[in-house]
């Protein structure tokens, strides 16, 4: 494996892989030291990336797991996977009525969540940290499940994290460019970006921790996670993406993250 984690205690696999999908994010918020704008077509790309990323990690690195460990219960397998991956969306969903929020490229007076009069700074950063809670808990329930299955869930588990590191670095450009352009410092903007990631280490050591107190969970934890992340992708990514004028551009960016991403699971596997 490129990073060995064989030989540590799941939850700290779990925080040190978590926080390195957070450094991802912290180099890509430091874009804004040496740039202070990036063509909207490249945002567009990096965003459609993402999105594919996501999506064949919900499926390769969490589904397919899933319903591998669903098959020894006596529950039909259908079950804990559908169960799991509705509730994820269902977690995401009431996470995004109530904490207040403003995707990207809207005006302020498009804030989404609870009403708070808070600054676009504020409502942006507070997006991508929505974002970023089912990554974590993607990563950590991964690890948690390398407790279990061993050392074939711990390669996917490894696959998983760079898959998320690598669209972890436009996420953090997304974030620290957008606030330089609303007249924040680069400090500010950069401080924001990688504090915008700062959820996924505590997602990473909660899911590890559940899915180690109770072994029974394991698939509709993975599902759940699988469930959460796609909800982002689909409320939040693809929309982005297709915003700007560039739809073709980032439809084929989604078809190269979910390929980079199956490559990746699949090299580990």
């Amino acid at each position: 494996m490129i990073i060995d984690f064989s030989g540590l205690p799941v939850i700290l696999q779990a925080l040190l892989a978590t926080l390195f999908t957070w450094f991802a994010t912290l180099l890509g918020a430091s874009v804004v030291f040496w740039k202070r704008d990036i063509s909207r077509r490249i945002l567009d790309a990096s965003l459609g990336f993402s999105a594919g990323i996501m999506i064949s990690a919900s499926f390769f690195s969490l589904l397919l797991p899933a319903l591998e460990i669903a098959g020894s219960s006596k529950l039909p397998v259908w079950i804990q996977v559908s169960v799991g991956f509705i509730c994820g969306g269902l977690f995401l969903r009431l996470i995004d009525r109530v904490i207040p929020h403003l995707h990207l490229f809207l005006p302020v007076e498009k804030a989404e969540g609870l009403k708070k009069g808070l600054s676009k700074t504020s409502l942006l950063v507070l997006a991508i940290t929505i974002h970023n809670i089912p990554e974590g808990l993607a990563v950590g329930v991964a690890f948690g499940s390398s407790g279990v299955a061993g050392e074939i869930a711990l390669t996917g588990a490894v696959a998983l994290t760079i898959g998320i590191a690598i669209q972890n670095f436009p996420e953090g450009m997304a974030v620290s460019l957008p606030l330089m352009r609303a007249g924040e410092s680069r400090l500010r903007s950069f401080w924001y970006g990688q504090l915008s990631a700062i959820v996924e280490p505590i997602g990473g050591v909660l899911g590890a921790y559940f899915v180690l107190i109770s072994n029974t969970i394991l698939p509709y934890a993975l599902a759940f996670a699988a469930g959460a992340m796609i909800f982002v992708v689909v409320e939040e990514l693809i929309p982005e993406s297709q915003s700007g004028g560039n739809e073709d551009l980032a439809t084929l960016s989604v078809i190269l993250g979910f390929t980079a991403m199956m490559v990746l699971d699949i090299a580990f596997g």
